[in-house]
């Protein structure tokens, strides 16, 4: 099976180019890596296009305005210039842990014809404290998962987890479903899991695939980011509907506090509770944003050109 690796940018860092080094290092060479820019001078503020293809024969780069980009849209224009079987979702900043994250996410999927993408590992970068450890193993636990439409009733919302941070899809599987929906402000992967599921399809998690991968957000930056969550949730309510997204909140706030008891670290809870109701108000804004004037979807939101 051929995979080509796809990787959206927008200010780029030193963790984009170490992403970089590291697929160049991996026991299974991509075909091509597409890089789909925000605004061409950020990516030339780290590294000028042409050094970078330079160093990086097999990288393809398009530069987009900000005011072109869509999670959805801007994804599948990026898949349209796929020529492998398969091909990987990142983010700039999910970094391969070792050589064998592309062999392991193809092995993942490659004799399996049910599966319509399979997501990695996310483990903490070493930037984190003891409670963003935490959720992240909470999030992306040590045991394989194959998810199908029979365990929406027990899973949940949780049936149609899938993190583009770093994803491999079949691609004949994705050009059957039509791709990513067109227009959202996030939640592609999750809209496109469920759609696969609806068909029939498996979604798989692999935890032998890793990338670090993880963010210090302020309390903002917690409530913006699910503002937007929250919209996207009232506006596919054909996805969510019924799946109540705050149970699986609750359970992770009652294991994260007994977690940082038993660590020795109790002050860590306040960060906790106020963390969590940073995200729970922001979810439940975004839920009612079409009863908010438009001066207070700006503020809350995280993606202002959305909104234009």
């Amino acid at each position: 099976m051929t995979v080509d690796v796809i990787i959206l940018t927008y200010k780029p860092d030193n963790k984009f180019l170490k992403a970089i080094e590291a697929l160049k290092s991996q026991t299974v060479k991509p075909g091509k890596i597409i890089i789909i820019n925000t605004e061409k001078q950020y990516f030339e503020e780290l590294i000028p296009e042409d050094e970078f293809l330079d160093k990086n024969d097999t990288g393809v780069i398009f530069h987009i305005g900000t005011n072109e980009f869509d999670h959805g849209k801007t994804r599948n224009f990026a898949v349209s210039h796929v020529n492998s079987d398969s091909f990987i979702m990142m983010t700039q900043d999910a970094v391969p842990a070792d050589n064998y994250l592309i062999e392991n996410l193809i092995n993942a999927i490659k004799d399996e014809k049910n599966i319509a993408v399979s997501y990695a590992r996310q483990l903490p970068t070493g930037e984190n404290d003891e409670l963003e450890n935490f959720i992240r193993g909470f999030n992306y636990g040590p045991v394989p998962i194959d998810k199908t439409k029979t365990d929406i009733e027990q899973l949940g919302i949780k049936a149609y987890f899938c993190s583009n941070v770093c994803a491999i899809y079949n691609m004949n599987i994705f050009r059957q479903l039509g791709g990513f929906v067109d227009k959202t402000i996030f939640n592609e992967d999750m809209i496109y899991a469920k759609k696969a599921l609806d068909t029939g399809y498996v979604i798989r998690y692999e935890p032998e695939a890793i990338v670090y991968h993880a963010h210090n957000y302020t309390y903002r930056q917690q409530l913006k980011r699910n503002f937007d969550l929250g919209v996207s949730h009232a506006e596919y309510p054909e996805v969510f509907y019924g799946l109540a997204a705050e149970s699986e909140g609750l359970k992770m706030i009652k294991s994260a506090i007994l977690h940082l008891l038993k660590k020795g670290k109790p002050w860590l809870i306040v960060k906790l509770f106020c963390q969590s109701l940073a995200k729970y108000r922001g979810f439940r804004l975004g839920l009612r944003f079409h009863g908010l004037k438009k001066k207070q979807v700006l503020k809350y939101t995280n993606n202002l050109i959305y909104w234009r």
